[in-house]
């Protein structure tokens, strides 16, 4: 609080003033709980990690690892090692994997919190030995790229490694991992030649673990399993394998307070550049949202690119109807149309769904041509954030 009995800027939130959020979103502990363990039972023997980067996929990252934890987790997958300091005291017994790695003038970090690096690079093995030779042994993972070109030593270079007999003893990775490119894509060719890449260069390191699977990966079956699986935006109740039926729980419903209802003729424009043109009399809800909060402008009904190639945008859930979202998403405010609810049950202070469990989320992200990882990060901080407690 300042001197003047308000809080300070810097702390406000929509959480300090309950009943006035422009939009809310309502997080279900007991499907992320729900979900993980599925993934934990499809992956057969493997061991089932946890993916908590992004602030938990943008769920709040101390209620949801307090959630995985509970529910049986205990190896852990951050992107960086800040996330990995702040993850630290909420599972205290974990193991706690970087995903970035370790570069010059992050070592302590690791030590400080005991965090994993994944080495994915010679620079970076450079900087880990530089560092357990100051510090002490310490865990390491050794990443391998087999085909998606993004992090990883070579097969090659990882096998040449594993017999190096120069190699020093005091590198021993306590896990071999890659990551699945075409995952989603059950049928992809890249799938089993990533695989039996993997495989070699895995059986190089006699007695390690291995990891290969993410989330569409735990789908493609016991091959795809190994020691470990690192299931993620399955968890948090996305949509892991294209063309499929989502088994997945919703985790997160994403909602709208509706400030106005207008009434709008045939002929008319709704928003900007007046890319909507009304083909009849229409009622019209304004809602709080936009992109601001991460409910992207490509979700909108006319006047962008996207548009030009998908003909419909996204919809809205209201009164237990679908409704279309109509004209641009703006800043801080989105159109729907209304007209086919009975007149009279729409009202300003009414909440729309943007997405959850009567509109998925896969359907509302291909709406706006992206994907539902974008859209559960992008939550912005002007939503209003509840929690439904898992069970014990």
């Amino acid at each position: 609080m300042t001197n003047n009995g308000f809080p300070s800027s810097a702390s406000v939130s929509s959480d300090d003033f309950p009943g006035e959020e422009p939009a809310r979103v309502t997080i279900d502990l007991g499907a992320l709980a729900d979900n993980w363990r599925l993934m934990a039972r499809k992956s057969g023997k493997a061991r089932t990690a946890a993916v908590l980067k992004a602030n938990a996929y943008g769920t709040g990252l101390e209620p949801a690892a307090r959630t995985l934890y509970q529910a049986g987790a205990r190896d852990f997958f951050v992107a960086t090692p800040q996330e990995g300091a702040a993850l630290r005291p909420l599972v205290p017994d974990g193991r706690i994997y970087v995903l970035s790695g370790m570069w010059a003038g992050s070592e302590r970090l690791f030590f400080a919190f005991d965090l994993v690096p994944v080495i994915a690079s010679s620079e970076q093995l450079a900087v880990f030995m530089a560092a357990i030779s100051e510090h002490g042994d310490h865990p390491c993972v050794l990443q391998i790229d087999t085909g998606m070109n993004r992090l990883g030593l070579t097969v090659a270079e990882a096998v040449a490694l594993a017999d190096d007999p120069a190699r020093p003893a005091s590198f021993s990775p306590v896990l071999i991992m890659s990551h699945l490119a075409c995952g989603d894509e059950p049928l992809h060719p890249m799938n089993r030649m990533q695989l039996d890449r993997f495989r070699a260069a895995a059986n190089a390191f006699q007695g390690v673990e291995a990891s290969l699977a993410n989330s569409a990966g735990v789908f493609l079956g016991a091959d795809f399993h190994f020691d470990m699986t690192r299931p993620g935006i399955a968890v948090y109740g996305g949509a892991a394998v294209n063309g499929e039926p989502n088994p997945m729980k919703p985790v997160v419903k994403a909602e709208a307070r509706i400030l106005q209802v207008r009434e709008a003729k045939i002929g008319e424009g709704v928003g900007y550049g007046a890319s909507a043109l009304l083909s009849r009399d229409s009622r019209i809800a304004v809602a709080a949202i936009g992109y601001a909060d991460g409910y992207l402008r490509s979700l909108s009904s006319a006047g962008v690119p996207l548009r030009q190639a998908v003909v419909s945008g996204a919809r809205g859930y209201l009164h237990g109807h679908h409704v279309p979202l109509i004209g641009r998403v703006t800043m801080d405010l989105t159109h729907f149309d209304v007209t086919d609810l009975p007149s009279g049950t729409v009202h300003a202070g009414d909440f729309i769904e943007l997405f959850g469990p009567h509109m998925p989320i896969d359907v509302v992200s291909r709406a706006g041509g992206t994907i539902d990882y974008v859209l559960l990060t992008s939550l912005g901080p002007r939503y209003r954030r509840d929690y439904i407690e898992a069970a014990r």
